[in-house]
């Protein structure tokens, strides 16, 4: 059976079939880069010893970067410099440069003031450590 025009779901169902089809593939609009990714690509892992946050910045320098903490905010920012532009018009341009800056909301039981940084390998990894009393503790049962 084939719908009116005049149905108001059918344009309902054009629109819901081009959403998931958006959703299977980000446009780079949406997303703000050309390869859909976000810069600096940053991965967090909790333990019960507290944070750690590796950020992946190839190609820059320690001194390029800069972290900062204010009250559970932690904030790493930084700028990367293009490569120097050859002669000809470029057809594609993926490698992202200019000023970024990412922040985070941590938990307040971390102890940003003992927070540690080391760049690796275009790796910079930060560990916030979380305060002794927050860390989980063994109690031990005494038989009586």
């Amino acid at each position: 059976m084939r719908r009116l025009a005049s149905d108001p779901f059918v344009g309902l169902e054009r629109l819901q079939r081009a959403l998931d089809r958006a959703l299977e593939r980000p446009s780079p609009v949406w997303t703000g880069w050309v390869s859909g990714r976000v810069f600096p690509p940053i991965n967090v892992f909790e333990d019960k010893n507290g944070y750690r946050i590796r950020v992946e910045v190839p190609g820059l320098s320690p001194d390029a970067l800069s972290i900062e903490s204010h009250g559970t905010t932690l904030t790493i920012s930084g700028h990367r410099d293009g490569p120097p532009e050859d002669k000809g018009d470029p057809h594609r341009r993926e490698r992202w440069s200019g000023d970024f800056s990412r922040s985070f909301h941590l938990p307040k039981d971390l102890e940003l003031d003992k927070a540690d940084a080391s760049y690796t390998n275009g790796i910079l990894t930060l560990r916030i450590p979380r305060q002794e009393e927050a860390k989980p503790r063994q109690i031990t049962v005494q038989a009586s």
